[in-house]
């Protein structure tokens, strides 16, 4: 998972970044609300930690913008701010902010904060959400998935709800290496009780049904020391 993080103090940028870093997410950072903005299409992070006091544009403001023209992922906020009264909560909830984290906050409440919204229904803007990679094309809102055998022919495939979730995870972030605990974090939160060693198995079935040889897989490869990532070209 991308996060962008905004915000003008160094020290709780950092510390904000570590602690996220540290539970396996990918962060990037800046310092006020016009470099964010900038930096927002390219990135397409799935979650910005997004202070409300920065210098030029304020959060608010770059929050209301991004709601605007959130482009293919629209992205869960998490405003912070220094202030505790009730008008601002309101304020920033009204312009698009999904959560609200006063400063200071402790490094766990705010982790707890950001898997709370990731575990929400994928957020997505008004047009279907369809990831294209040279051989597949995975469309989340019909929940179909197609593998393409060549230029004029392509299969739609037979997939369980968690091999699909596990595929739609693996194709929208190609050459991300995944461990174990992110996948069992991504695919079933606080539900799971039981030996991460399943991931494995679904890894296994999900291999079976979209390699030309599960044995020599050529697109989830076996990252040695890490888990799993997935190889395709990303088509346009």
């Amino acid at each position: 998972m991308d996060i962008l993080i905004v915000e003008d103090e160094p020290e709780i940028a950092k510390l904000i970044q570590l602690t996220l870093e540290a539970e396996g997410f990918s962060c990037q950072q800046c310092r006020d609300g016009l470099t964010a903005l900038q930096m927002f299409p390219k990135l397409q992070p799935d979650v910005i930690v997004l202070d409300l006091m920065l210098p030029g544009l304020d959060g608010l403001e770059v929050c209301a913008r991004i709601r605007q023209k959130p482009g293919p992922k629209d992205p869960y906020i998490l405003m912070l701010t220094a202030k505790g009264e009730e008008i601002d909560r309101v304020i920033g909830l009204s312009t698009g902010a999904d959560d609200y984290l006063v400063k200071p906050f402790s490094p766990r409440e705010l982790v707890a904060r950001v898997r709370a919204l990731l575990r929400r229904s994928l957020r997505h803007s008004a047009e279907n959400l369809v990831y294209r990679t040279q051989h597949f094309t995975v469309d989340v809102d019909r929940r179909t998935a197609y593998r393409h055998m060549n230029v004029d022919r392509s299969e739609e495939l037979d997939l369980t709800t968690l091999e699909f979730n596990l595929l739609t995870t693996f194709i929208s972030h190609p050459n991300r290496a995944w461990n174990r605990t992110q996948l069992i974090d991504k695919l079933w939160g606080d539900d799971f009780f039981g030996d991460e060693r399943v991931v494995d198995t679904h890894v296994a079935r999900l291999r079976k049904k979209i390699e030309p040889d599960p044995a020599n897989p050529i697109f989830i490869k076996t990252v040695i020391g890490i888990g799993y990532k997935f190889e395709d070209a990303v088509s346009n």
